[in-house]
């Protein structure tokens, strides 16, 4: 049976370079329907009225947070997920091994190899590849959008230069099994990328049913340095200043209200439950891809 799809586009950029990135999604996939996303929350808004329309494939055309917001419209709905990688960095395409030109990513869409993956939740809010507590998500609240278009990602070494001189929070993560850990800054991942290529959780499967954790005891320039370095070579820090975890659910809590970012959006404060619920999204992959469905 053929799926009907729907796609739903967020432009990266506004003004001209939106309206020829429109135009060339027109070019490509011919009379299938896209709807533009006009502000945060439409995306989900504008999938959730497209299953009700009947539409099965949903085609996500735009950056982690646009998937982001397309996968929480599903609902739990039994839809499938397809992406055309528009964004800045696209982090989750990157895992999934997607073609970056929007011609070579349709064709993977219309050959419909779906692979069916974990879906990772903070407080039943669903997420897809990433998530972070502390430091990270102070960054993308205090970095104003404007001046992330500006300067890119130069805009978040200023930010980060700055916030490394405040105190520095204290996060306690108490894991479903029993364990208890404490530090200042927390990443969470689905897949093993984390920012770009680099591999923060070298062990993490999108499909092993379990989430992996990466938590600093403190932060500072150095360690930073030192992880970014060592992820890009799929390795990270094994000594007292990074505890790595795996677990299906942790609790996150602080005595003060510390900011959490999902998919390199803010999302909002402690405490937070982090869930993993197995072999949930269905996804449309690279035909070396082995299809689950």
């Amino acid at each position: 049976m053929q799926n009907k799809i729907c796609i739903i586009f967020n432009p990266a950029a506004r003004g001209e370079k939106a309206k020829n990135l429109l135009t060339k999604l027109h070019s490509v996939v011919g009379k299938v329907p896209i709807k533009i996303s006009q502000y945060p929350g439409d995306a989900e808004a504008k999938t959730e009225w497209a299953i009700e329309q009947g539409y099965d494939l949903i085609v996500a055309a735009g950056g982690d947070g646009t998937i982001n917001e397309v996968v929480n419209g599903f609902n739990g709905r039994e839809v499938t997920l397809g992406i055309i990688p528009l964004g800045t960095i696209n982090v989750f395409a990157m895992e999934l091994g997607l073609p970056r030109s929007i011609e070579k990513a349709w064709t993977m869409i219309l050959q419909g190899n779906v692979k069916i993956i974990d879906l990772p939740k903070a407080n039943d809010h669903p997420f897809v590849q990433l998530a972070g507590v502390g430091l990270d998500a102070k960054v993308l609240q205090v970095t104003h959008k404007d001046i992330r278009k500006t300067f890119g990602p130069l805009s978040y070494v200023f930010t980060v230069t700055k916030l490394l001189k405040e105190p520095q929070p204290l996060i306690e993560v108490r894991l479903k099994e029993g364990k208890r850990f404490f530090g200042s800054f927390l990443l969470v991942g689905n897949g093993k990328y984390y920012g770009g290529p680099f591999s923060v959780f070298p062990k993490a499967r999108l499909d092993d049913g379990i989430l992996d954790g990466c938590l600093f005891s403190r932060v500072s320039s150095t360690i930073l340095l030192k992880c970014l370095f060592k992820s890009f070579f799929n390795k990270m820090p094994t000594d007292c200043e990074v505890i790595h975890f795996q677990s299906k659910q942790f609790q996150v809590s602080s005595p003060e209200e510390i900011p959490v970012e999902l998919d390199g959006d803010f999302y909002g404060y402690t405490p937070v439950s982090f869930s993993c619920e197995p072999h949930k999204l269905k996804v449309i992959v690279p035909p070396s891809e082995k299809a689950t469905c």
